[in-house]
């Protein structure tokens, strides 16, 4: 084996190799990695044990009869070379470095795309969201008797999720100004049957995942990054895909990209993803192209699995959205930054903070309605904007006040006060890239003369005077 790798982090699994060769080879791809302080963050949390033990289930699993042999294979930055390659466990950088052919099947096609574009190790399609969460949390072995933590101000697929698979979701409060999960809740609601953290990247703007991730690891729970609002979003640099141990992604139809409707989830672990590619289709351990690839009919159903499957059709429409994705974030951060220059000396109401290290992907721009300086409620500033044409919302009401949720779990007001607060204030405004700067202007100024209606001062200061 001949191995020469520059600055390039690791990218390649190889057959036969020992422990101390896997450590070397991860230490030669970036130092540091093996204490987790690598600048891919939680890429790189793995020491040559758990690669060499994920190796072998590679191997077991891919290539029951044997490793195919003769092979070299580039990374960036340096290559590596050896007599047996068996699978890669992270992004290839370059056209000219492909997977091999046999994973380029139905669904792998888009989801190999979008990890690609992410810079995660592995990606699983699937037929939506919901479906997403849905086949996370089955792949972490969760069921009952267990407990997952919840934020409160989500929509309710973040809970049921954990509900489908017979756990108990526990609910927590949310930051009152970003609105993202609160820490402090969290660990004051850790118990011995907590076995994950769903953390919600509410309106698109990425949680404080260093601090999950650090408190996660201190109580050995698994991290969920719920990112179905963040795609294009980054947290201190890297992209989310890559900041949690399971990542989900929504591909719906008003999503920042879609394929009519459709899930993604991204893993560093390729037991995790290959027990969700099964989950996925039927518990079944290979689809028709693996079987037909390897020369085979025979297949086993290991699980109770679904349906859960994305066509080539939808894949092949989220091939062509992921090559205007950038574009499209791009075009909601100039919507949003105009709208926080129009409204930045109005005091009846104030959009959510955005952190120092986050780039939001803004999927809602969410403001909160100032109670003190206005005369009317927010069902009475919701209805008045409609009236102008504004296709205003509400995003959401809390989990735990939903009559299911009430009745079989027996939440209920209180529970989680600042996002039950916040309920009762927020409006989400029109943003989508397809918005010309007129529309803008006519959100903006539709939003001022509501609000100046109803203003307990009238105020001297005018949009117009922003702009």
């Amino acid at each position: 084996m001949e191995v020469n790798i520059g600055t390039a982090r690791i990218t390649l699994i190889l057959g036969d190799i020992t422990e101390q060769e896997t450590d070397a080879i991860v230490n030669a791809a970036n130092p540091g990695l093996m204490g987790g302080g690598g600048v891919d963050g939680a890429i790189h949390r793995k020491g040559g044990t758990e690669i060499l033990k994920e190796c072998k289930f590679i191997r077991q699993t891919l290539y029951p009869e044997g490793l195919p042999t003769g092979k070299a294979v580039a990374t960036s930055g340096g290559n590596l070379k050896a007599k047996k390659v068996i699978h890669t466990v992270g992004p290839i950088w370059g056209e000219e470095n492909n997977r091999e052919p046999e994973l380029l099947a139905e669904a792998y096609r888009n989801s190999l795309a979008l990890a690609l574009k992410m810079g995660a190790g592995e990606a699983v399609a699937v037929s939506s969201g919901t479906a997403a969460l849905h086949t996370a949390v089955h792949a972490l072995g969760i069921g009952r008797g267990d407990e997952v933590i919840v934020p409160a101000m989500t929509f309710a697929a973040s809970a049921n999720c954990v509900v489908y698979e017979g756990a108990t979701p526990v609910f927590v409060d949310v930051e009152p100004q970003s609105l993202l999960v609160d820490m402090d809740d969290v660990k004051a609601k850790i118990t011995a049957r907590t076995r994950a953290i769903v953390a919600v990247d509410y309106a698109g703007q990425p949680c404080d995942y260093d601090r999950l991730y650090s408190l996660a690891r201190n109580y050995d729970l698994a991290l969920v990054a719920d990112a179905c609002h963040s795609l294009g979003g980054t947290y201190k640099g890297r992209s989310v895909g890559t900041l949690a141990d399971l990542n989900v992604f929504s591909l719906h139809p008003v999503k920042a990209m879609t394929t009519g409707e459709g899930g993604i989830i991204t893993t560093e672990s390729f037991e995790v993803a290959h027990r969700m590619r099964c989950f996925r289709n039927h518990g079944v351990t290979s689809d028709h192209f693996q079987r037909d690839q390897q020369g085979s009919w025979y297949y086993e159903m290991v699980d109770l699995g679904y349906n859960y499957r994305l066509s080539d059709l939808q894949c092949a429409l989220g091939l062509s959205q992921l090559q205007k994705l950038s574009n499209w974030v791009a075009r909601r951060r100039k919507i949003a930054r105009r709208y926080a220059e129009a409204f930045s000396h109005i005091a009846e109401f104030e959009p959510l903070s955005i952190g120092p290290d986050t780039e939001s992907a803004y999927h809602l721009y969410v403001i909160r309605l100032n109670s003190t300086s206005l005369s009317a409620d927010r069902a009475q500033i919701f209805a008045a904007l409609r009236a102008e044409g504004i296709g205003v919302n509400v995003h959401y009401l809390p989990v735990h006040l939903h009559p299911f949720y009430r009745e079989r779990f027996g939440t209920g007001p209180g529970l989680c006060p600042w996002a039950e607060a916040a309920y009762e204030s927020i409006l989400s405004l029109p943003i989508f890239p397809a918005m010309s700067d007129d529309d803008v202007e006519d959100v903006i100024e539709a939003l001022w003369k509501v609000v100046n209606t109803y203003a307990v001062k009238t105020r001297s200061a005018a949009v117009a005077g922003t702009r």
